[in-house]
């Protein structure tokens, strides 16, 4: 019978080892990264857009911290954050190669894919609470609610999932890989109603501050990648360690 260990290693793409080891810094810890996302005046629309006049006024983020092995290729990953009253918004730009997405169940394994994801703890109180929002380059979701990473998750439902509305700009299948360079988009609207169901979420509004990391990986690609926002200071791919997380701050 599979371990709520083994489950969350093979769902999230992580050794079972990492899971039951106290992490270790590799290197001095940088300060948690830090990034300033702005009120929108209008929703988006979402449509994969990277240069549409709405995200204009966002700062960009980097996310090119790697952990592991160094790739045969290293992807370069940008991501952008904005609010609503009602919605936060998220979109990526990775410029690529040996792009794979095969995954199309919701809370299947994307994160084997060609994949982006953000990770936020939407609840001031609660910084080691969060949701781990993945998405293949094919725009397949998978989400949970994760109340500390070795004994509590829960799986959003697929009538919740799909409210989620996400603009990806690759196919839903990409097969075989594409080893050659390739710019490809993820971006997505989550409502913040849905995130209420599972904790008490404080909405975003000028002064609020989530905590929150930004990742890509592909572990099944030929070029397994594993790159990180705010840095994890911990030898294996391990996108779990909350404590890690950077700060979100609402303008």
């Amino acid at each position: 019978m599979m371990t709520f260990f083994s489950a969350l290693a093979a769902i999230c793409c992580i050794e079972t080892s990492d899971l039951l080891a106290a992490p270790s810094p590799i290197r001095p810890e940088d300060p948690p990264a830090r990034y300033q996302a702005v009120r929108l005046k209008k929703s988006i629309t979402i449509d994969g857009n990277w240069d549409k006049d709405a995200w204009k006024g966002s700062e960009i983020l980097r996310v090119d911290r790697p952990m592991g092995d160094i790739p045969k290729f290293t992807p370069k990953v940008e991501a952008r954050m904005a609010y609503d009253r009602e919605n936060a918004y998220v979109i990526f730009r990775v410029q690529d190669r040996y792009v794979r997405s095969v995954v199309q169940e919701y809370n299947g394994n994307v994160s084997g894919d060609s994949c982006v994801e953000f990770f936020f703890a939407p609840d001031p109180a609660k910084p080691l609470c969060y949701f781990n929002l993945e998405i293949n380059a094919g725009g397949t979701p998978l989400i949970f609610y994760i109340t500390k990473p070795m004994s509590g998750l829960t799986r959003l439902q697929p009538e919740e999932i799909s409210q989620i509305e996400i603009a990806h700009s690759m196919p839903r299948i990409v097969y075989p890989e594409i080893e050659e360079p390739v710019t490809w988009t993820i971006e997505c609207r989550i409502p913040f109603s849905i995130l209420e169901k599972y904790t008490a979420i404080t909405r975003p509004a000028p002064g609020v501050q989530w905590k929150a990391n930004f990742y890509k990986t592909g572990s099944r690609t030929s070029s397994p990648n594993y790159l990180t926002w705010s840095t994890v200071a911990f030898e294996r791919p391990n996108f779990h360690l909350p404590q890690f997380f950077g700060d979100i701050q609402f303008k």
